[in-house]
């Protein structure tokens, strides 16, 4: 008889005591974090010798462990969730979503099959075709959840290629027709050029199309650049609008887009990576007037909703679609349903045959917070950047660089007294603000990024954390004219020479 070996199998007393050691990690971290440096000016060798500890041959005794894991929390690591973290469109995560990972990973459930999870089958689906609800789409739409924007858009626009090709692409592959070519702004973002890449299009089948003064694609330049590659003997299949672009929070004219791709026969897919949860606040949900018209939405729980990564959606207007574009079949998955019981297969409908629980998150958070809750906190952030772009234009060293867009508020730092104009005026200031972000970043009391605007550089704030109220704005602020005005006093022999040039 084989005797039992349980060194894996820990009983359900050691694991609370484990359990409550983390939760004890876990208050520390939610007190103190408003306190804390959101980031600090680490080198990789330093992170790299403090965190990558050897895996030992036998167990590491439990106050070693938990001092590790202390180190890597407290000591090494930048904070989303810092009311003054505005760098880049990640959610705070929230309380009820931890729990929810937690408990996921407890039960461990595949949502590859209907009988492998029925209860996380049944959630997931019915919090898809609620957000499809929420969006205007059909009863028949439907989705699942990814691992964020990029698989989003790659499953979205996978359909839309075996949908719009005119020919079956799963069986005989792409050069069996005409090249294949789908459109985006130039303000898209770079996860459609390598879903085009992933699909075998080539990342220059994404044909480009201008954006105006707004940041928007141009709905003539849409259907100029349509006629021209059809006339080229190119094949459109797909037109991908945003719903909030990463760089200035733009919104693309979504009605107008939908018309021409009615006219056209092209699948509309829109990519509210960003933009999508707006469609919960009472006073922005007409900003996305249209998107009730796509094909397919791809949008970030974890980042407007704040669900902890990773977490992100795709949304199709038939289901029946996902199946059509996915489903192989196998003999190792053979299932008396009529015995069994089982309805629907996550694993025939998306590139995923394993698939974690990870709707729980967003579905635990939305239970506990409501969808009230959620729409009003969202408007707030997005008048808490209308409110930063205001302070930007009334401060004489500050300059909006175009109207805040959702939450996204994009701005540069301009010293008083500047005697360079027009070009020498703008390369100083891409010069100057490129190291006012840096030195934000570093500094540790705030934290932003940047966008590239018309060619410039721009300092960038989003506000998608519902821990971040006004003071932390001006905070923000203060810390941007502050390193400011430091950096142009060391920089200005370099300001005098691109003067004298």
């Amino acid at each position: 008889m084989t005797e039992p070996m349980r060194d894996l199998d820990w009983d359900a007393e050691r694991a609370s005591v484990f359990l409550d050691r983390a939760a004890d990690l876990w208050r520390r971290f939610l007190t103190e974090l408003p306190a804390m440096s959101v980031a600090r000016s680490w080198r990789p060798g330093e992170v790299r010798d403090a965190v990558a500890i050897d895996i030992p041959d036998e167990p590491l005794d439990d106050d070693e462990l938990f001092e590790h894991v202390r180190s890597v929390m407290f000591d090494y690591s930048v904070y989303p969730g810092h009311p003054r973290f505005m760098g880049y469109i990640t959610g705070a995560g929230t309380v009820p979503g931890a729990v929810a990972d937690l408990l996921a990973s407890a039960m461990n459930q595949n949502l590859g099959g209907w009988r492998h999870s029925p209860a996380a089958t049944e959630i997931e689906l019915h919090l898809c075709k609620w957000f499809a609800a929420r969006f205007g789409l059909p009863p028949s739409a439907g989705g699942m959840i990814t691992s964020g924007g990029a698989m989003a858009t790659l499953t979205c626009l996978k359909v839309a290629r075996d949908r719009r090709a005119g020919w079956d692409v799963r069986e005989r592959g792409l050069q069996a027709g005409a090249r294949l070519v789908l459109y985006a702004s130039t303000e898209s973002h770079a996860v459609v050029r390598r879903a085009a890449d992933m699909l075998g299009l080539g990342m220059d089948a994404v044909r480009p199309v201008a954006a105006d003064e707004a940041f928007r694609m141009r709905a003539d330049g849409l259907r100029d650049t349509i006629v021209a590659d059809r006339l080229a003997g190119l094949q459109p299949f797909a037109v991908v609008a945003t719903a909030g672009t990463t760089a200035t929070g733009a919104i693309d004219p979504m009605p107008e887009i939908a018309d021409i791709c009615t006219a056209e026969r092209l699948w509309l897919h829109v990519d509210a990576a960003y933009g999508g949860p707006a469609i919960l606040a009472d006073d922005l949900r007409s900003l996305l007037r249209g998107i009730e018209r796509a094909d397919s939405v791809a949008f970030d729980p974890h980042k407007w909703l704040s669900t902890p990564h990773p977490g992100g959606c795709a949304l199709l207007r038939d289901l029946q679609d996902g199946f059509d574009s996915y489903f192989i079949p196998a003999t190792y998955t053979v299932e008396d349903r009529e015995r069994t019981g089982g309805t629907f297969d996550f694993g025939s409908h998306g590139p995923q045959w394993s698939r974690g629980f990870t709707a729980f998150k967003v579905w635990l958070s939305l239970l506990a917070h409501g969808a009230g809750p959620y729409g009003r906190r969202i408007s707030h952030e997005a008048a808490l950047a209308r409110r930063m772009g205001e302070l930007v234009s009334e401060h004489d060293e500050l300059e909006l660089a175009t109207s805040v867009s959702l939450s996204v508020c994009c701005f540069r730092f301009v010293p008083q007294g500047m005697s360079l104009d027009g070009s020498a005026r703008d390369e100083y200031l891409d010069r100057l603000n490129e190291r006012v972000m840096t030195e934000v970043q570093v500094d540790g009391r705030a934290y932003l990024s940047n966008a590239v605007l018309h060619r410039h550089f721009f300092l960038r704030a989003c506000i998608v954390n519902f821990r971040t109220e006004e003071p932390d704005v001006r905070a923000l602020l203060d810390v941007v004219v502050e390193i400011g005005r430091r950096l142009d006093a060391e920089m200005r022999p370099t300001r005098d020479d691109i003067g004298a040039s």
